[in-house]
């Protein structure tokens, strides 16, 4: 039988003090930044945090409280305002309309929470009436650990922490694009590009894994992983535009512009339509662009953008059935749920010419 990670096992391995390690876990201040990560990473690799601990108990208690009074029971929703995760924004706005319509469906309450910083977070987290937390979109380590801290169980959508254990819900984007490539060379593009920043996100990377394996099962070379337009740093719409323009410029220059354009998200897929329109390109008949997510603005674009069609209302349903699932279960093996995504096929495809 493995024997317990304690708090004493985890300053033996890094060197440092108990007390030192206590400070990290509560959150608590006298600890500088990066001691601070070291702990967690060391806890995490020494299973500290999946080990059936005072951590279940919390568990088991929010699971005894969802059995009383649940009219009276609210569930945390954290959605940090980085990176356009807001409610205003046509993805994220609408996985969380999925999310509260599932609570409402339940009798349970919802509260919204944007902040991003952990000391701000510690403030204002109250667990005293909260089932449970529903994280949407990229969450820091440091704030997830204070959930974890509390015994709070959590469901995170569209992201997952490589040191914090969680149930996650994604949509299922590795075959969603694969399927998409294989597509566009089913009609004969042979010559494709992914134009997404693959440390951006999780689905990112996923996506990025889609494509490459549809071209290598195909037997084609993807484009190199250092590629430009994969290790982008900002998103910022502005910055994209000149950034892309420049790749552009270079490959038209060289002669080697690809006939398809495979985008990250729709957002990068109509900030490239309007680019190749500035320098004189049509789309599709020139080059072929797809988008991901379907977002309503796919569909207002000119032409209107093949993407593939992210379930975002379902993905907030799913979250919040596994959280309630997870708080009467609490010891049951964490799971990543996987919504399929279909292709929806508009004007901005065509076959290469010839």
């Amino acid at each position: 039988m493995a024997k317990k990670v304690t708090m004493q096992k985890i300053a033996d391995h890094l060197g440092v003090s108990k007390f030192v390690v206590s400070k990290s876990l509560s959150g608590k201040g006298g600890v500088n930044e990066t001691t601070r990560e070291r702990v967690i990473q060391a806890a995490s690799q020494l299973g500290y945090f999946t080990q059936k601990n005072a951590y279940m108990q919390n568990m088991k208690r929010s699971s005894q409280a969802a059995g009383g009074d649940r009219n009276k029971q609210s569930v945390l929703v954290l959605m940090p305002n980085i990176r356009s995760q807001t409610q205003d924004s046509l993805y994220w706005g609408k996985i969380v309309d999925g999310i509260a319509l599932a609570l409402d469906q339940e009798g349970l309450g919802m509260v919204i929470v944007s902040e991003h910083r952990a000391d701000n977070f510690v403030n204002i987290l109250n667990p005293n009436g909260l089932l449970g937390l529903v994280g949407v979109g990229q969450i820091s380590t440091s704030l997830l650990l204070e959930v974890h801290r509390i015994g709070l169980p959590m469901v995170l959508i569209d992201h997952e922490d490589p040191l914090i254990p969680s149930d996650t819900v994604f949509a299922n984007n590795i075959d969603s694009m694969a399927r998409l490539s294989n597509h566009l060379l089913g009609i004969g593009h042979t010559q494709q590009h992914l134009i997404a920043p693959i440390r951006y996100s999780r689905s990112f990377r996923d996506r990025w894994i889609g494509f490459r394996s549809a071209l290598e099962e195909n037997g084609m070379k993807p484009p190199a992983g250092d590629d430009e337009m994969l290790m982008l740093e900002d998103m910022d719409s502005v910055v994209f535009h000149e950034e892309f323009k420049q790749w552009l410029l270079k490959r038209k220059k060289a002669k080697n512009l690809p006939t398809a354009l495979l985008c990250g998200n729709d957002f990068t897929a109509l900030t490239v339509c309007e680019v190749l329109r500035e320098e004189g390109l049509n789309v599709p008949a020139d080059v072929s662009v797809t988008g991901f997510d379907n977002i309503e603005d796919a569909t207002r674009c000119v032409p209107p953008l093949t993407t593939v069609h992210v379930p975002k209302e379902a993905m907030g349903r799913a979250a919040v059935e596994k959280l309630l699932n997870r708080i009467h279960n609490p010891s049951a093996p964490l799971e990543k749920i996987l919504i399929a995504a279909d292709i929806v096929h508009r004007d901005s495809v065509a076959g290469p010419r010839s």
